[in-house]
């Protein structure tokens, strides 16, 4: 399963949104709109699992951000209105005022602080490593893998990360149950992936697995919105920490993960 948490913004783009940003700037605070409008519009790409996508069953959007946008319009007064669309023109179109909010795991980065405000983090994330359950020996680092076997899935960021240290056996996979199995039952000494999805995955896994040590920085995950409206920034933060003070955040969070994503990557 290939992660979007880490997704860059070229400089070209990143110039449109600072277009898009300035163009879609109003007066009006964006909290009186929402309020005058009973509704929240939420943009997300609608086929990210675990995160936002459409239930095979029913065709309905469904996920931890899908419960999250719906627990953070409650707080507001609001009701969500969901609109799906292709990450790469989701955040130009934040810019454009096609929608209010952004709930799709977009890192706050400096290049995008630049085009949009955002939210206090709701998510925390950083690669992790995924071991045995019965795993005694100590990999606390990528380079504690040196002469060992790591798998990972086939093309993300991952890949090039692990094989920028030197003396690691990588082995790609096409996706998370392969290397899942693989490390179950001792082919590779360890796998690699985004903490978030780590969670997720042993969750759905059933294998005796367990997350181990994260690697690397932590990114933060907010939800951005047009600059220019304290109002709504300061409504939306509060709504952010009372679902966390109430527990409903941390219940969404079990439901979708088995850990608390708000929590800084800790090894499981």
């Amino acid at each position: 399963m290939t992660s979007k948490t880490l997704r860059k913004l070229s400089p070209l783009l990143a110039g449109l949104l600072l277009v898009g940003a300035t163009v879609g700037a109003h007066a009006a605070d964006l909290l009186d709109t929402v309020k005058a409008r009973g509704t929240l519009k939420v943009a997300l790409e609608g086929n990210y699992p675990p995160f936002n996508f459409k239930d095979p069953k029913t065709s309905e959007l469904t996920g931890f951000e899908v419960d999250v946008a719906k627990l953070l319009a409650a707080k507001l007064g609001l009701k969500p209105e969901f609109t799906t669309t292709e990450w790469s023109g989701i955040l130009a179109g934040l810019g454009a005022g096609k929608y209010d909010v952004i709930i799709n795991q977009v890192g706050i980065t400096d290049e995008r602080q630049k085009a949009f405000d955002f939210s206090d983090p709701y998510t925390l994330s950083s690669a992790q490593l995924i071991v045995r359950k019965d795993e005694k020996r100590q990999f606390n680092s990528l380079e504690d893998l040196k002469g060992k076997k790591l798998g990972l899935g086939q093309g993300t960021n991952f890949e090039q990360k692990a094989k920028s240290v030197p003396g690691i056996d990588v082995k790609t996979y096409p996706g998370s149950p392969e290397y899942l199995a693989d490390l179950a039952s001792g082919r590779i000494d360890a796998a690699l992936n985004d903490s978030l999805l780590v969670g997720y995955l042993l969750k759905s896994a059933n294998l005796p697995l367990k997350g181990g040590s994260p690697i690397g920085t932590v990114d933060k995950i907010g939800i951005p919105f047009q600059k220019g409206n304290p109002q709504f920034k300061a409504a939306l933060n509060k709504a952010l920490a009372d679902i966390q003070k109430d527990g409903s955040f941390k219940q969404a969070s079990i439901k979708w993960f088995g850990i608390d994503v708000s929590k800084p990557p800790a090894a499981q």
